[in-house]
């Protein structure tokens, strides 16, 4: 009897197009708001929606089923 092989999990497409994981294994995430009424905010606001930030405990187990395999 032949055994049977566990399924391979999908990654979420949008996941792995809004997240990044670093070597440590920390999710990071770009803030949202980025780019309405950017004319008006301050050039050192502007800039700080450039950094990634490191995502909320709360969130790291929902987006890990998201990305079963991290980013490879």
């Amino acid at each position: 009897m032949a055994k049977k092989k566990a399924t391979k999990l999908k990654t979420h497409s949008g996941a792995k197009r809004r997240f990044n994981v670093t070597a440590t294994g920390k999710i990071m995430h770009a803030k949202g708001m980025k780019s309405h009424n950017r004319r008006k905010k301050s050039p050192r606001t502007k800039r700080q929606f450039d950094r990634m930030l490191e995502m909320d405990s709360t969130m790291v187990k929902k987006v890990r089923k998201l990305l079963p395999y991290g980013l490879e």
